[in-house]
């Protein structure tokens, strides 16, 4: 359970940004999830952010614990996956009508998202064919349950004050951190004309001139180095990405440098930016 004093958009905002990565680094193309409160019966999860979905019939359902597949995870604390939902002993089937008549969802996963070893919310994916759910997906996701989890952690402490702050170094959410970044994403846009309305944007903000280098056409990235840099796009470190992955973390910079000299970039943001553009990610 969020602490009351934490709005319900905070969490709402965060949540949103971590099922669109969560869809994007699995590869699945329905996602969905909420956080947890606490209800007459004890823990409840109460589903509130859908992409993918066919009807709105999952927002706002409340999932008990240990009741379907959501509820088991909250009782369990560790993810689980279903290849077929409808016909699984491993779970109840408090939520066909919704899950299996309306969605039509066959293959689910569910991820745990924790906080100070609580279970505070859960993260789904799933498709509606009789594709299996993959370990490699189900290790993606892991991260991105693992960093909304820090995104919900970060929301219950409140913010160190801060004083005079330099440009260089700042902290994110600074301003001049911010207008660092808005540099950085243009000397990596493609676009020319893109790249032109927010160098101005860049201006009018108080920054200086941009350094604005067209990005070259993308050089073929293979499949381990996409992987690696989907990993990066959701804010996995090095050692993150290696656990997931199966490689050693020397081998996961070993793929970073890699693509960012194929992209012609200096640095990992730099990279996933260019990537996006290129249409790689």
């Amino acid at each position: 359970m969020i602490d009351e004093d934490t709005t319900s958009s905070e969490v709402d905002a965060v949540l949103h940004k971590r099922l669109l990565q969560l869809q994007q680094v699995s590869g699945l193309p329905v996602v969905f999830g909420g956080t947890t409160r606490r209800g007459a019966t004890g823990q409840q999860l109460v589903i509130s952010r859908l992409v993918g979905t066919m009807t709105d019939s999952l927002r706002g359902l409340v999932v008990h614990r240990g009741r379907g597949l959501g509820g088991a995870v909250v009782a369990r604390g560790v993810p689980c996956r279903v290849n077929d939902y409808a016909s699984t002993t491993a779970i109840t089937h408090d939520y066909d009508r919704i899950v299996v008549d309306q969605e039509r969802l066959t293959s689910i996963m569910a991820l745990p998202v924790t906080v100070e070893g609580a279970v505070r919310g859960v993260l789904y994916a799933a498709v509606r064919d009789t594709q299996p759910l993959g370990d490699s997906a189900l290790r993606n996701a892991g991260v991105v349950a693992a960093h909304l989890g820090r995104d919900l952690a970060a929301l219950r402490t409140p913010p160190a004050p801060t004083r005079g702050v330099p440009s260089r170094g700042a902290p994110a959410g600074h301003p001049s951190a911010a207008l660092h970044e808005l540099a950085r994403v243009i000397g990596s846009t493609a676009d020319p004309e893109l790249r032109e309305r927010l160098t101005r944007i860049h201006r009018d903000l108080g920054g200086t001139t941009a350094t604005v280098e067209p990005v070259p056409p993308a050089a073929a990235l293979t499949p381990r180095e996409i992987d690696t840099l989907r990993l990066v796009a959701v804010g996995a470190s090095n050692v993150e990405i290696a656990r997931q992955l199966g490689l050693s973390a020397q081998t996961v910079k070993a793929y970073l440098r890699a693509v960012m000299r194929k992209l012609d970039v200096r640095n990992r943001t730099a990279a996933v930016h260019a990537a996006r553009n290129a249409r790689i990610l």
